[in-house]
């Protein structure tokens, strides 16, 4: 029950604002705080979070065994 608790956490606009934000700071702290090819390594990781709190996906989900689109794991669980 936890992992379904997590999955709808990261389905939710808080969780996808989260991924958003993590991954902005990666992108910001890679290239401004690290800076040379380990920011850019540390810059590249962020766009992962980034993009999928922009597309509400979850990386996750394979392994939870829940749908990847936010949108499709609320609607099965209303069901």
């Amino acid at each position: 029950m936890g992992s379904m608790r997590f999955a709808l956490f990261m389905a939710s606009p808080l969780g996808r604002g989260g991924r958003i934000v993590l991954g902005l700071m990666l992108i910001a702290i890679g290239v401004g705080v690290i800076g040379g090819v380990a920011g850019w390594l540390v810059s590249v990781a962020g766009l992962l979070p980034l993009t999928l709190g922009i597309l509400n996906g979850c990386i996750f989900a394979p392994v939870l065994h829940v749908p990847f689109k936010g949108a499709d794991l609320r609607h099965s669980v209303r069901r």
